[in-house]
């Protein structure tokens, strides 16, 4: 994640770190007392990340020095959200809280019901002026009032079907992907579907199952099925423009637009780029040896990939067609 002039990575051994966009070098180191679970999520001069035994810790962005720490009574898998006043955090059991930036204090808290069996995962809240829109693990989306809590909406991303407790899991696990004031969300054995952020209505939906999520920009979404097979939709429609299926099995990440392309990585430490128009293959780079599971980060220009095993690389968009020579106007 970015904020102001440095992008922020953190680990699971709560090692949190800053460093220079350009050129990688390292800004900032902090060993926290704790193992990580989720983060960063960084804003509002503050890098916050949540650890294994229930506790949310804000860093200054700037020195990397620990400003609070903030006992949230569970497990969150879920980047927080730091917007304005607030830190939005979601943790495993369903909770949507909401804590002060400036001290850490519980402003509110929000809960939803928890199905018997879900996947473990959660998808992280995204801000949408003062609405906080979140996915649950009973395939609710809801809209949420961030000064209050108070519930604007909310739907069923898609109604849980079978009769077992496997069978009826409908979690929204990924990544929300949001456009202007239409916010993109996919439940796992659900559907994805594009929902007006003001109304809760639902645009449009079509039946896929994705345990990542959406992403967009401003012509189509993408997906990663539950099978790592890639789809690109419309963005206003929904209708299919391309599916690519040459990472199935590889667990591969959101599919993330960079320039002409979407990035996605997989579980063997690779990073293929697709073209964003029909899903051919463009190129493919070795970030390490170890799996990428998280999905990579455009900042301007850049594209900046963290492996499981802590590697982070940035790459750019390179031109590679020959220069045109200037016609020659010159007369005999």
């Amino acid at each position: 994640m970015c904020i102001r002039d440095s992008i922020y990575a953190a680990g699971a051994e709560g090692v949190v770190s800053a460093f220079e966009p350009q050129q990688g070098k390292e800004l900032w180191r902090t060993r926290l007392d704790t193992e990580l679970s989720a983060g960063p999520g960084v804003g509002e001069g503050l890098v916050v990340v949540s650890s294994k035994d229930g506790f949310a810790v804000a860093l200054d962005a700037a020195t990397g020095t620990e400003r609070w720490r903030a006992d949230i009574e569970g497990e969150s898998l879920a980047r927080p959200l730091v917007s304005g006043e607030f830190v939005i955090i979601q943790t495993i059991d369903n909770r949507l809280l909401a804590h002060s930036v400036f001290d850490g204090r519980r402003r509110w808290a929000l809960e939803q019901s928890t199905p018997a069996l879900t996947v473990r995962g959660s998808a992280s809240p995204v801000a949408v002026g003062s609405t906080v829109v979140s996915g649950f693990d009973n395939g609710r989306l809801a809209a949420v009032d961030i000064d209050t809590g108070d519930i604007a909406w909310e739907i069923l991303l898609s109604v849980p079907q079978g009769r077992s407790d496997l069978d009826r899991l409908s979690d929204i696990d990924g990544d929300l992907a949001v456009v202007g004031q239409d916010v993109y969300a996919a439940g796992y054995q659900g559907r994805l579907a594009s929902v007006a952020v003001e109304s809760g209505q639902v645009l449009w939906g079509r039946e896929v199952s994705s345990l990542v999520g959406v992403a967009a920009d401003w012509s189509s979404v993408y997906t990663t099925r539950d099978d790592s097979e890639i789809i690109a939709m419309g963005r206003n429609d929904g209708k299919e423009i391309w599916r690519n299926d040459d990472l199935l099995r590889r667990e591969a990440t959101l599919p993330v637009p960079f320039f002409t392309t979407v990035a996605v990585g997989d579980l063997e430490g690779y990073l293929h780029f697709f073209s964003n128009l029909t899903g051919e293959p463009v190129a493919r780079v070795k970030v390490g040896g170890a799996a990428i599971s998280n999905a990579p980060v455009v900042i301007a220009n850049r594209l900046y990939v963290q492996t499981d095993a802590g590697t982070l690389a940035a790459y750019e968009a390179v031109d590679t067609r020959p220069e045109r020579s200037a016609p020659d106007t010159s007369s005999d």
